[in-house]
């Protein structure tokens, strides 16, 4: 049976996960995916407190919606960076981008 306990610790290993892979991680892309990975683990979280918290509300689905909203208008302007970023630096390493710095 699966509970409420098991749900948040699989949601914390998840976003454990991902924020090793965007403080280890030099490309910008896999930087990007894993945000992507934090934002899924924040999802899973909410809909397990909807789920056993709150019997008959839709609230935790409604903000899981607005999360992956704002992770898809993250995905495009981030790849949108990412690639106006390596039209001038030829690289996508993060490390390298002083370009953004005033």
């Amino acid at each position: 049976m699966i509970n409420l306990t098991n749900c948040l610790v699989l949601g914390g290993i998840i976003f454990a996960v991902g924020t090793f892979g965007v403080l280890t991680r030099r490309n910008a892309i896999g930087i990007l995916i894993s945000i992507e990975v934090m934002l899924a683990a924040v999802n899973l979280n909410l809909i397990a407190f909807n789920r056993f918290a709150e019997e008959g509300s839709l609230s935790g689905q409604i903000f899981s919606i607005f999360v992956m909203t704002v992770a898809a208008a993250e995905a495009a302007i981030g790849l949108a960076l990412v690639l106006a970023l390596y039209r001038s630096a030829r690289a996508i390493y993060a490390d390298r981008f002083s370009l953004l710095k005033w």
